[in-house]
């Protein structure tokens, strides 16, 4: 057991069973994620990752199993009761409020701050993301699609979650875009932001995380360091076209 997993996890999904009507889209997942941990979940198209993580989100109500957050249970509260207990998500398709600026895209990402907490938050992410700054008052929707990317995971930190999931970060963007998305990840990891990442680029996404689950219509099939993965026979062959 490494350093970072001998405190009690951060986020802890137990016996996690999810249904589309009569569509059993999970089916008894269990997964851990430790402070200070990136993890990763890796698979094809249609295997539960974003229905995963939108579960534990609140944007999903499961049937059967449970989400804890630092101890507490959070499975079925509601998305805007979870945000204000420490996690926040990056939604797949970065869901930017389109018709807005960018400096209001991030005053939204505040909704459960006290108003005299935004300020700072606001110049924290525009020191973070310096090109958010040159764009400020522009239309988001005008924005580059890396631009976007970069707004949506800056709105999802303006409410300074302790768990930060990712939902496809570097969907449809363009291989340097993707290096610098990843770079991003990385320096928000060492400023202390514990990551939940889904990622189709699985070597990218095992090169930057410290451990990954492997799912398949709706299991979890593998999991073990992200290292050991990305060596995997079964895994490369898989997933990382080798």
């Amino acid at each position: 057991m490494t350093e970072i997993q001998q405190a009690a996890p951060l986020l802890r999904v137990n016996e996690l069973h999810v249904y589309y009507g009569a569509i059993h889209a999970i089916k008894g997942i269990s997964l851990e994620v430790y402070e200070n941990e990136i993890v990763t979940l890796i698979g094809a198209n249609g295997a539960g990752k974003s229905t995963t993580l939108n579960t534990i989100a609140g944007l999903l109500k499961p049937r059967q199993g449970t989400v804890e957050l630092n101890g507490a249970v959070i499975s079925g509260l509601g998305a805007s009761k979870i945000v204000p207990k420490g996690l926040s998500l990056c939604p797949e398709g970065r869901r930017i409020f389109q018709q807005m600026t960018v400096r209001e895209n991030l005053e939204m990402g505040a909704f459960t701050r006290t108003p005299g907490e935004i300020p700072a938050s606001l110049e924290e992410m525009f020191q973070r993301f310096p090109r958010l700054k040159e764009r400020e008052k522009q239309i988001a929707g005008t924005l580059s699609g890396g631009e976007q990317q970069m707004l949506a995971m800056a709105r999802a930190l303006m409410s300074r979650p302790r768990l930060l999931m990712l939902d496809e970060p570097s969907m449809g963007l363009a291989p340097i875009l993707v290096e610098q998305i990843f770079d991003i990840v990385k320096e928000l990891h060492d400023t202390g932001v514990t990551i939940l990442l889904v990622e189709q680029n699985a070597q990218m996404a095992l090169a930057v995380a410290d451990r990954a689950y492997v799912m398949e219509t709706g299991t979890i099939t593998m999991q073990g360091p992200a290292q050991e993965l990305l060596h995997n026979d079964a895994v490369q062959k898989a997933y990382l076209g080798s």
